[in-house]
């Protein structure tokens, strides 16, 4: 099997024409091939990220990440940037869609591409997923641990986001969701409050809890990574994108 991909930043015309940065990796066979967009997390477009972005086209699908930050501090350190992002209240939701479309749109263009196009997010990313599923037109869609889908945002937290649960009517596609239960940013009571919304409204759904994970347990460079449920984590994460993104 021909298993050559590459890798690169590229330029990207973003929500409201802006030009934006991205991070593409993709197979170099013909294809087709399912599309990931993947939506980093508040701490940024970083180099955890963009390793995720290389494992997802390593398993035979194009992924790209759109630096969401990039308008705040063009050419900044990811931390730099996400700090910049934060003092001005974090990505605004319409502009995050408008991302999330314009990435969208770049992977069906692939020549390559078999017309499938799914999202992944972490943290601030998860619920920002669960956003793009619930305003886009997408065939799958992956939630991390996203805090504020549901649940109150507590005072003076340092970004403007408001619950979303409101939107799930509008899910276009299949979410599978992948929690910790020692998590707060959701808890364990918010994560039923959401699967009870997707029950009322009929929608396809997968959820799982990590026992003994908290938040952030994918991310290998922090103390919060917890092996088993990240091991576990992927091989549902593949298996939901090979059903659901699959030629």
């Amino acid at each position: 099997m021909y298993d050559a991909m590459m890798a690169e930043t590229i330029p990207l015309t973003g929500h409201s024409g802006d030009p934006i940065e991205a991070y593409l990796a993709r197979p170099l066979g013909p294809g087709p091939y399912g599309g990931v967009v993947v939506i980093h997390h508040m701490p940024g477009y970083d180099e955890p990220s963009k390793e995720i972005v290389r494992k997802i086209a390593a398993h035979g699908y194009a992924a790209i990440m759109p630096n969401l930050h990039y308008r705040d501090a063009p050419g900044a350190s990811p931390d730099d940037a996400a700090a910049a992002s934060r003092a001005a209240g974090g990505v605004p939701d319409e502009r995050l869609v408008g991302d999330v479309d314009a990435a969208a749109r770049y992977l069906k263009g692939l020549t390559s591409s078999n017309g499938k196009v799914g999202t992944i997010g972490y943290c601030s990313g998860g619920r920002q997923s669960f956003l793009a599923a619930c305003s886009l037109d997408l065939d799958a869609a992956v939630d991390c641990y996203g805090a504020f889908v549901v649940g109150e945002v507590p005072e003076n937290f340092p970004m403007a986001v408001r619950p979303i649960v409101d939107l799930t009517p509008n899910l276009s596609c299949p979410l599978l969701g992948l929690f910790g239960a020692e998590d707060q940013y959701p808890s364990p009571d918010q994560v039923k409050e959401l699967e009870e919304a997707l029950k009322q409204h009929g929608k396809t759904y997968d959820f799982h809890v990590y026992e003994g994970a908290g938040h952030a347990f994918f991310a290998v460079d922090r103390p919060s990574y917890r092996p088993q449920a990240a091991n576990d984590g992927w091989q549902r994460v593949f298996s939901w994108f090979d059903r659901y993104l699959g030629a």
